[in-house]
């Protein structure tokens, strides 16, 4: 019998129907639909794709709000999940205990995850010791954004305590300038709280009040202390806040209109798009007194539980993809935030990011890295609404008084 010798293209389609028959699709539930975060989004999917594997988007109106969730519950009833879907902080807790987040642990182990990701940023991606999500990026929380003209035309100094804010508030207000940029939105509000918490009271008791929610330290007097100074940051805002979006806020800054903004290194982008420099069009500094202190906000994927074995290879191929170095650079140079790995390059990226990702690597080992409660990091979802809902009450309120906040704050927290 005559031996058959495959000819080139027999041997390319035998080698293609493999790789189809291995091939399987990832669908993914995200958010990423702006500008930089699209290109980043598509980044990935060509990464999927150049595997074989198929990419869907699973996208629902509203953003990653409430509706969101609900379709995602009953896709995951119905034994219909999604590959990956993005979900963080405590959340992926509450989903993993409904046992149907699959474990990545051989990725993750093949990846070195353990060695990569700092302590505190590895623990919310895992349930029980097994890895379960994958974390894209590191948004940093407690930032401060300041015009260098409208500071230097005040006289003003860039503060680095409180103390100093108010002074530097007082100097811009006698300029005809509006010290603090701010859009009366309650996660504004929190976010600007949560700075004033971590900057007064210091690492260990934010960690005690706003992520242990410790009953004695939420009613202790530094947290009285803290609802003072933040209430008293109203005072330098201007009358136009109420309802304002935050990039609208940063405009002011940008314009020099305002002075300064407590905003996340989302911000950047804002700056970045007028065609401004860091360092010299405008300045990137942490929140006063938290110079030690990182407060994180990390975008991460949900690993569903499949059944399709091909498309549990897809899954897998995706979590690889997300933690490659070559993802964490191009999706983070696009979205203002910095890689999560810890072994980064950051020739790539400005003085902002770079500040940045030395201290969230210098936090990682002093133990000043912090999940933000604002941006639903660091509590249950019950609690964090609670106690923002509080926050903006007394914020926006000319009768409760600091005394009186923190016992709210102190019920609110005991929130399930």
């Amino acid at each position: 019998m005559k031996k058959f010798i495959p000819t080139q293209a027999a041997t390319a389609a035998l080698l293609f129907a493999t790789a189809a028959a291995q091939a399987g699709e990832v669908e993914v539930l995200h958010w990423w639909t702006s500008g930089g975060e699209a290109k980043a989004a598509t980044a990935l999917k060509a990464t999927l794709l150049a595997q074989g594997h198929s990419w869907k988007d699973f996208a629902v109106a509203g953003g990653g709000g409430d509706s969101a969730m609900t379709v995602l519950k009953s896709r995951v009833v119905s034994g219909n999940a999604p590959a990956a879907a993005q979900i963080k902080g405590p959340s992926l807790q509450e989903w993993a205990r409904e046992g149907v987040l699959t474990p990545m642990d051989e990725v993750a182990k093949a990846g070195k995850w353990d060695e990569i990701l700092p302590g505190p940023v590895a623990d919310i991606m895992k349930y029980k010791g097994h890895y379960i999500a994958a974390p894209v990026n590191v948004h940093r929380v407690n930032w401060l954004w300041a015009n260098p003209e409208a500071l230097k035309k005040a006289g003003a100094k860039l503060p680095s305590n409180w103390d100093e804010f108010f002074v530097a508030a007082e100097a811009l207000k006698k300029a005809g300038i509006v010290p603090v940029a701010h859009g009366g939105q309650n996660w504004q509000d929190f976010t600007t709280f949560e700075a004033v918490a971590l900057g007064e009271g210091g690492v260990d008791f934010y960690k005690k009040a706003l992520v242990q929610l410790d009953p004695a330290t939420l009613n202790g007097p530094t947290m009285e202390k803290v609802l003072s100074t933040f209430k008293r940051i109203k005072t330098y805002t201007d009358k136009n806040a109420p309802g304002r979006d935050w990039n609208l806020a940063t405009a002011m800054v940008i314009k020099g209109e305002a002075g300064m903004q407590i905003m996340g290194d989302w911000a950047k982008g804002e700056f970045v798009a007028a065609g401004k420099v860091p360092g010299k069009d405008f300045i990137c500094t942490t929140t006063p007194g938290s110079a030690k202190a990182f407060t994180f906000n990390i975008d991460s994927f949900a690993l569903f539980k499949l059944k399709n074995e091909a498309n549990i290879k897809a899954q897998r191929d995706l979590a690889v993809a997300i933690m490659s170095p070559e993802f964490q650079e191009l999706f983070n140079l696009n979205k203002g935030s910095i890689p999560v790995r810890l072994n980064m390059k950051m020739d790539k990226f400005d003085d902002c990011a770079k500040t940045s990702s030395a201290d969230f690597v210098s936090t990682a080992k002093s133990g000043g890295l912090v999940p933000s409660i604002a941006h639903g990091m660091a509590v249950g979802a019950a609690a964090e609404g609670a106690i923002k809902d509080v926050v903006s009450q007394f914020w926006n309120s000319d009768k409760m008084t600091a005394k009186e906040a923190q016992a709210k704050i102190a019920a609110a927290a005991k929130t399930k």
